[in-house]
């Protein structure tokens, strides 16, 4: 009779068979991650590298709609003119419907550019009067005289050809398109379709070309588009001299493929259909400045990890240990993820990577701390048994809050602009990549050394064997904390009126990205006074310049809208009494832009409030989404209220900031409202208050831990950082506080009272105490002990 195999063993081979499945899952992400590394650089952005942002805005005219085809023209135009500069590596891309972003690195004159790109596009025709004897390169590319306009221009083959002055413009050109000639076998051909003006016109200067011998120059027509030649073609054979090409029509053919035609087409449209631009914003960063801040940003990474990773060794020894490793994995993998996707890494973003850190973290310890509870709750506790139970015990809580901090992600990427859109794709790819640090990597690592003999005999080193110093206390004393609810919410809301009323009181400083104007930070050799700095500029015609100090001796000037020549005498001005003077950043945002990227900062918040209500409402109940949004809104006043009170600008740096908060404080709400879930649970008929807080005693460990992996990291961007991102650390760290607090004093008393209301019950009341040894008065909920000594004691 064939034996069967025990159910250990069984159990044992299959978790064996997870392992190693995790173990290949692991070992691929982590090849793939350095095989992307080492082969694809991330891009920096223009806040880390230096160089020249600016963002144009196609206007409408009486004749053309500025549209995304006509904003599509445009950019096509200002490729060549860029082009034109020299700039390596330079990005033009449309935004939107009728937005130009061009990003030029290492260009530290915004005037010269800005002229460039901002003038409206020429583009002419020209009868062709030979071949130049004197290349064109000679002179620059072009000679032009000013008796008859003649000039002097390579064409695509790089042959210098002289042009008789213009005889069309493009506003004579109706409209132009690539089309594949499959009936005359023609191939990709390119017609152009000219106005009644044109049409005449443009009969004539080929007539005269057809006069001229096939394979002669003398037979072309030259296109010209800002002064460069796009297509110079012969005039066919079949065209009889002075008639020329008549109905308004030409096609263009040659050796064309699809996209030469299309280009070729685009181009010959951008020339016919100018549309004007506007400069509304244009940002200039010194290239010192982003050396300084790559380095400040990467002593702050290193820093705020080692200590994080100090910290959690030291609570959790061997698996603190083998988080850390996790944590080094997770950091390669984010590297190569924005390798991977083509992302912009900038300041912010830079900001985004180190706090994602934190956020690795969370998950590692909500894992470590279930693997305690299960470990304390066993008869016969088994450590790898222990940590299995506690990675799938904490799935649910690490995905939901991650969700959420995405949920905050996407809308700064959608709705944010320039460096503060990187920092949510920074924090969107952090998340995951802590999620597969800390639910792959650091499964793999824990699960392969708990089944070691060395720590199967030393359960204490493993630092799950015993449920913590914090919760040892908590569970000793098992306060009463949700006793009287409506005492913690009448706290919250004192701190909510002292804090928001700093906004009434002291109203918002808005930075120019909500208001529009010029903001100029400069270094110089002296350090200048701001007051005589003041004065300077008021003399100068500037009364209005808000003149501040910053980092260590440079000042910063924000006035109004100005224009170049303004700028120059405002750097006048400043280099008088500084001495040598450096202009280190220069930012310009115009006034449309400034009321648009404010009512963005109110959608974003407003969907940020919006779509977490509706998430936590579906994964949990509607009554613990009201009061986490409750409670998010009071965080939200709060820490507003406070950069009212200190002065602190409210910028785009500072919208990321507040959306991570958001995000950040869910996370607390969720992993505590997922305990209470699991505990009503398994005890229905339990008072809700008593279950709340037994709750949050339960959860009350993770909550320190976590946050005091956020404090380090944060704390060493304050410190450690760049400049501008000390108002991004300082809104965190206030923000991590006020979180902390309102996910237990507000937004439980809050369900506590929802939940009341819902039923009409009052607040239970506590009777007695409690001891577990005797079970005079069992507390309903799941009970876990102390430490293994009090659980031999239980039994």
């Amino acid at each position: 009779m064939k034996r069967s195999r025990p159910p250990s063993r069984s159990r044992s081979r299959t978790r064996s068979r997870s392992l190693n499945v995790r173990a290949l899952v692991a070992l691929a992400v982590m090849a793939g991650a350095v095989a992307i590394a080492l082969t694809m650089p991330v891009r920096l952005g223009l806040d880390l590298r230096g160089g020249t942002q600016i963002v144009l805005e196609t206007k409408s005219t009486e004749t053309t709609k500025a549209d995304r085809e006509a904003t599509d023209r445009t950019v096509e135009v200002l490729r060549g003119r860029i082009d034109a500069l020299g700039v390596a590596e330079p990005t033009i891309v449309r935004s939107g419907e009728n937005r130009v972003v061009v990003e030029l690195p290492g260009v530290q004159d915004p005037k010269k550019a800005a002229d460039v790109l901002g003038r409206t596009a020429q583009l002419t025709v020209h009868s062709v009067l030979g071949a130049a004897e004197k290349p064109a390169d000679a002179t620059e590319g072009r000679i032009e005289t000013a008796e008859d306009g003649e000039r002097v221009l390579p064409d695509e083959s790089g042959q210098s050809l002289r042009l008789k002055a213009a005889t069309l413009t493009g506003q004579d050109v109706k409209g132009a398109d690539a089309r594949f000639d499959q009936q005359n076998g023609a191939g990709w051909t390119v017609t152009v379709d000219f106005k009644d003006s044109g049409s005449d016109r443009w009969a004539q200067v080929t007539g005269e070309a057809a006069c001229n011998p096939a394979g002669d120059p003398t037979r072309r027509v030259a296109i010209v588009l800002d002064d460069k030649i796009i297509s110079s073609p012969q005039v066919d054979p079949s065209v009889s001299c002075g008639a020329g090409i008549t109905g308004g029509s030409t096609q263009i053919t040659g050796s064309f493929d699809d996209a030469e035609a299309r280009e070729l087409a685009l181009l010959i449209k951008g020339g016919a259909l100018p549309v004007p631009v506007e400069t509304i914003e244009q940002r200039t960063i010194g290239a010192t400045l982003g050396d300084e801040a790559i380095d400040a940003g990467a002593w702050a990474a290193v820093i705020g990890t080692a200590l994080t990773a100090l910290f959690i060794i030291v609570v959790y020894r061997l698996m603190g240990a083998l988080a850390t490793v996790a944590l080094l994995c997770y950091g390669l993998i984010s590297y190569a993820a924005l390798a991977a996707v083509g992302a912009t890494l900038t300041l912010p973003g830079l900001a985004g990577f180190v706090l994602a850190i934190g956020m690795a973290v969370d998950a590692n310890v909500l894992v470590f701390e279930r693997a305690r509870e299960e470990q304390a709750a066993r008869t016969r506790p088994s450590t790898r048994s222990a940590l299995t139970a506690g990675f799938r015990s904490a799935f649910s809580a690490i995905a939901d809050s991650n969700i959420t901090t995405l949920i905050a992600a996407a809308l700064l990427f959608f709705l944010a602009s320039g460096p503060v859109k990187g920092f949510g794709v920074t924090l969107g790819i952090g998340v995951l990549a802590s999620m597969v640090s800390a639910l792959v990597i650091t499964r793999v690592l824990a699960e392969f050394a708990a089944s070691r003999p060395a720590v199967f005999r030393r359960p204490r080193i493993t630092g799950i064997s015993s449920t913590g110093p914090v919760r040892d206390a908590l569970l000793r004393r098992d306060p009463f904390l949700m006793r009287r609810p409506r005492r913690w919410l009448a706290a919250s809301l004192i701190v909510l009126v002292v804090a928001g009323s700093g906004i009434l009181v002291r109203g918002l400083n808005f930075g120019i990205e909500f208001t529009g104007g010029r903001l100029i930070e400069y270094s110089t050799a002296t350090q200048v006074d701001p007051d005589r700095a003041r004065d300077a500029l008021a003399d100068a015609g500037f009364p209005p310049a808000v003149v501040q100090s910053s980092g260590d001796g440079d000042l910063t000037v924000r006035t109004e809208e100005l224009t170049d020549t303004e700028a120059a005498t405002v750097t006048k001005a400043v280099a008088e009494l500084g001495g040598e003077t450096e202009k280190v950043r220069d930012e310009l945002i115009g006034p449309s832009l400034g009321e648009e990227l404010r009512r963005d900062a109110l959608i974003a918040l407003g969907l940020a409030l919006a779509a977490q209500l509706a998430y936590l409402a579906v994964r949990f109940r509607l009554l613990f989404g009201t009061a986490a949004v409750g409670a998010l809104a009071h965080d939200v006043v709060i820490l507003v209220g406070v950069f009212a009170w200190l002065g602190k600008p409210i910028d785009g740096v500072f919208l990321a900031a507040l959306l991570t908060v958001i995000g950040y404080s869910v996370n607390d709400s969720v992993v505590l409202f997922d305990r209470i879930r699991e505990l009503l649970g398994k005890e229905r008929k339990a008072p809700f208050d008593r279950l709340t807080n037994d709750a949050i005693l339960q959860t009350l460990p993770r909550t320190v831990n976590t946050g005091m992996g956020a404090v380090l990291i944060l704390a060493s961007l304050a410190i450690l950082a760049d400049d501008s991102l000390t108002d991004f650390a300082l809104a965190l760290l206030i923000g991590v506080g006020v979180g902390t607090y309102s996910s237990v004093f507000t937004a439980s008393p809050l369900a506590i009272e929802l939940h009341n209301r819902d039923t009409g019950s009052r607040p239970g009341r506590r009777r007695g105490g409690r001891t577990r040894a005797t079970g005079k008065s069992e507390k309903p909920g799941k009970q876990v002990p102390t430490s293994r000594t009090e659980r031999q004691e239980v039994r």
